[in-house]
């Protein structure tokens, strides 16, 4: 196939549209069949005496960073663990205080699998976020957080999108149910954030302006 031939017919605004649209009807069917297990995941993680353990390979770890760091930011002291890493050493980061949280779709990612032992010999429960609960991640998991989506925005049907989004999205979820629950607010939140524009905006005074 050549340049013109893929043009043919294509029109970049109605498929941007289209991406949009998709992922957001997604996400909006997760939140409408969520159910008790996303009450379970805070009370959970809100109960925990030690630190989330957030892990996740390719797609689901990028994701998984992300969501790492938005309940570090949020009053969650969390740590992602590469899962590959984590089986060369890492899994020394881990204590039977902590709380994992697991990210795959598919439910069947080797590496994070490969964890799922040692998470269970000490005790570290598991809150899988994922898209196939008959999956051996699904049935190794304490808590289960649903992400299933119809389809991938990708025209091919292959490329993590939609299922990638709802991923990001449950996890935000989780996230902003324990700031709530914690009572978090602006000035804790400053307090982890004094970098940037964002820091300014929450930290700075007028008093740091004044000339006398």
């Amino acid at each position: 196939m050549n340049a013109n031939d893929s043009e043919k017919g294509f029109d970049a605004l109605e498929e941007a549209r289209r991406v949009l649209r998709e992922e957001g009807e997604a996400v909006k069917a997760i939140a409408e069949r969520l159910g008790d297990e996303i009450v379970r995941a805070v009370d959970a993680v809100f109960d925990c005496g030690g630190r989330v353990i957030v892990c996740g390979m390719g797609k689901s770890g990028q994701v998984g960073r992300k969501i790492a760091s938005t309940l570090a930011s949020t009053g969650t002291p969390t740590v992602f663990v590469h899962p590959a890493e984590g089986m060369h050493g890492d899994l020394g980061l881990i204590t039977d205080s902590d709380i994992a949280v697991a990210i795959s779709y598919s439910g069947e990612t080797d590496e994070l699998l490969a964890m799922l032992p040692f998470l269970k010999r000490f005790g570290v429960k598991i809150i899988a976020i994922c898209g196939v609960r008959e999956s051996t991640l699904g049935r190794a998991a304490d808590i289960f957080l649903d992400v299933a989506v119809e389809r991938e925005a990708c025209p091919l049907g292959v490329t993590p999108t939609t299922s990638s989004t709802a991923t990001l999205a449950m996890g935000d979820a989780l996230a902003m149910a324990l700031l709530r629950k914690r009572g978090f607010d602006r000035d804790d939140f400053a307090v982890r954030h004094p970098g940037g524009s964002l820091g300014r905006q929450l930290l700075l005074r007028v008093s740091d302006l004044q000339h006398t």
